[in-house]
């Protein structure tokens, strides 16, 4: 062993910091010793412990989402009514809550017959979405956006998954919402 590496046998630490020798070393390192190579060394049990630790938060975690996952999937929606036929022009949108007190959803007209309906989130950062028919995309002007509007999936910009979709009846002139299909490719 060098001797800029090791201290006398009285000194606490085999091995200083900064590789001097002990008379070169501060006071307050003389004072509050530190054995590197004992302070760095983890044992194998210690690892096994934190492996089994993370491990079990993250399969926990798993588990949680797929309760709500579950839970989701059996909650049954309300059908609402959220517009008239004939207040909704070609190309015309229409701002809703569905369910109440959830976030805004939007209608948009696409043709005479044809109808979507989508969150009115980006999928990206929750930033408004803007329906733009004439260009038959939905813009997210935050990170530039652009998800394809016939079927809500993304098609330009950060965003990687689709807007999660109103399900929509259409029935004597009126349009209802019946469930949200929840898209994840």
């Amino acid at each position: 062993m060098s001797e800029e590496n090791t201290l006398t046998k009285n000194d606490s630490y085999s091995k200083t910091p900064d590789g001097r020798s002990a008379e070169e070393q501060p006071r307050w390192r003389q004072d509050f010793p530190i054995d590197l190579p004992q302070y760095n060394y983890i044992s194998r049990r210690d690892f096994v412990k934190f492996l089994m630790l993370v491990s079990g938060a993250f399969t926990t975690g798993q588990f949680f989402l797929l309760f709500q996952a579950l839970q989701r999937s059996t909650e049954v929606l309300p059908v609402l009514e959220i517009a008239n036929v004939a207040d909704i022009p070609i190309g015309g949108t229409h701002v809703f809550e569905y369910p109440e007190g959830s976030p805004s959803r939007i209608l948009v007209r696409i043709s005479e017959e044809n109808f979507v309906a989508y969150e009115q989130q980006c999928t990206h950062l929750l930033c408004p979405v803007i329906p733009e028919p004439e260009n038959n995309v939905i813009h997210c002007p935050c990170h530039e956006g652009y998800y394809d509007l016939p079927t809500g999936r993304p098609i330009a910009g950060p965003p990687e998954r689709p807007l999660a979709r109103v399900l929509l009846d259409i029935r004597d002139g009126k349009i209802f919402a019946t469930g949200i299909e929840r898209r994840t490719v």
